[in-house]
């Protein structure tokens, strides 16, 4: 994979400060506390809620790599129990206590300054094509470093994301069959991502037939040399579709923010507040 790219770079460096979201308790908490049953109907109702009370195709498709009926079990009807309004404000809230919490004493100033390059990077992205992005670009700036940081790197991450969903569209690549390629690096460890996507057997063993008639997959479930070229083509334009931010920032902008963040990122890891591997996808700094 790209590991040198300047875009690769800087997601690496940032995704952890958003990924938190997903492991620490207090999110997890308030969305109990608004209601919500169940710990993925928080999720989808938490990574949705900037797009209104959305229901689960267009959430489906533009997560991509979740099955359908994953989402259906969550939306519409965790706007039953709050509103989007409702679930944002909570989590914007928990995830600023969670930062506070897990990162270094002391690091305020490096926060601040992270946040006002991140949000720079983040009124330079383009968003034709790229809704939930879009959707988290409005949402307004909270108070504090910390929370501002997690937003700025919540609208990177998801124009990222989107970005990435258009360039696997374009390859061909389903939504499990993108999956299936990442695991099939090695990246990954299968066991985690069956367990939190909600694809059946029966939907992993179609979509590997897919894929190995393709000339994707070996016999053995593996990468062949065409499946390689496949997946690095779709980093590589997945960074290339993530470039607006940092011709935003400028050379010495994204090199800046890039040195704030490893060291705020990595101490999330190095402290076990996010784990890696994680079927997030968050990565090690």
């Amino acid at each position: 994979m790209p590991q040198s790219s300047p875009a690769r770079r800087l997601w690496t460096a940032v995704e952890p400060l958003h990924a938190l979201v997903y492991f620490a308790p207090e999110p997890a908490a308030a969305s109990r506390a608004l209601g919500l049953p169940s710990w993925w109907m928080g999720y989808f109702a938490g990574r949705a809620a900037p797009l209104g009370a959305v229901g689960p195709a267009p959430v489906a498709a533009m997560f991509h790599v979740f099955a359908p009926a994953m989402v259906a079990r969550s939306l519409p009807d965790a706007w039953a129990y709050a509103s989007p309004e409702a679930v944002l404000e909570a989590r914007t809230e928990a995830v600023r206590a969670a930062l506070d919490r897990t990162l270094p004493a002391g690091s305020g100033r490096s926060l601040a300054r992270l946040a006002e390059l991140l949000e720079h990077a983040a009124a330079g992205c383009g968003f034709e094509g790229r809704p939930l992005a879009a959707a988290w670009s409005r949402v307004p700036r909270p108070a504090g470093p910390a929370a501002r940081v997690w937003l700025a790197a919540t609208v990177l991450r998801e124009h990222r994301g989107d970005g990435h969903v258009l360039a696997a569209v374009h390859a061909g690549l389903g939504g499990l069959d993108t999956t299936f390629t990442h695991v099939a690096t090695g990246n990954v460890p299968l066991a985690s991502v069956q367990d939190n996507r909600g694809w059946t057997e029966a939907e992993w063993g179609d979509s590997r037939r897919r894929l190995t008639e393709r000339g994707v997959l070996d016999g053995e479930g593996r990468l062949t040399g065409a499946g390689d070229t496949l997946r690095r083509r779709l980093e590589e334009d997945t960074d290339r579709l993530a470039s607006s931010p940092l011709v935003a920032l400028g050379t010495e902008g994204t090199e800046e923010a890039i040195r704030l963040a490893v060291p705020l990122s990595r101490h999330l890891v190095d402290s076990g507040a996010l784990p890696v591997p994680n079927p997030m996808g968050a990565p090690r700094p």
